[in-house]
């Protein structure tokens, strides 16, 4: 039996986008699998109290700054979205859809969202803008749309929300090898570890 990490991300978190740029190559070398849980960061937000660094601007300024920093250490693309922060409700209810009704599609859709928001910067807060990324990759925004308003979608992403706060979730990304839990992208030689022993 393979070992698993599970993924709880929101694709608004530029530390989620960090994160899944490395966990393939962990995961492969751990000879683990990737359990995507997509979650709402806003309703964890609001269940716990926290929230985003950049409500606090020093803090909010060294985090870009840090996760800049850990974009050249791990050779990806990483730029700082001016329009920050993007409502993702829908934008996760879409991941969310595309994984329980399209799960070969998932990761080209996650790929095209990352992109637009964390190397192009673009404002994902237009809806018309959103739909032609979308098109771009590949995808119809009308079925999108529509995979996105599924009651099953909905209930499926309020789940797993309420099942992150349940396991001690309280931001993004936060990832488990077994109930051991690892909050940030910047965990990962911790996350090797929990997966050599696990």
């Amino acid at each position: 039996m393979r070992k698993t990490l599970d993924f709880f991300f929101d694709v608004g978190s530029p530390a989620s986008y960090l994160a899944w740029t490395q966990l393939p190559v962990i995961c492969e070398e751990h000879g683990a699998d990737i359990v995507y849980r997509p979650m709402l960061l806003g309703g964890v937000y609001q269940a716990t109290g926290n929230a985003s660094p950049a409500t606090i601007p020093a803090k909010g300024r060294y985090t870009h700054m840090d996760y800049e920093r850990h974009a050249r250490r791990y050779g990806v693309p990483f730029r700082t979205n001016p329009h920050f922060p993007i409502i993702t409700l829908f934008l996760m209810r879409a991941v969310t859809g595309v994984q329980l009704r399209q799960p070969l599609r998932l990761q080209p859709l996650l790929a095209c969202v990352f992109k637009a928001l964390w190397i192009n910067a673009l404002d994902l807060n237009q809806a018309r803008l959103t739909a032609e990324i979308l098109t771009d990759g590949g995808f119809n925004p009308d079925e999108i749309q529509r995979i996105s308003q599924e009651p099953d979608t909905k209930a499926a992403l309020k789940a797993t929300t309420e099942e992150a706060v349940q396991r001690g979730v309280f931001g993004a990304p936060t990832l488990f090898v077994g109930d051991e839990m690892f909050f940030g992208q910047d965990r990962m030689d911790f996350v090797r570890e929990a997966l050599a022993r696990a």
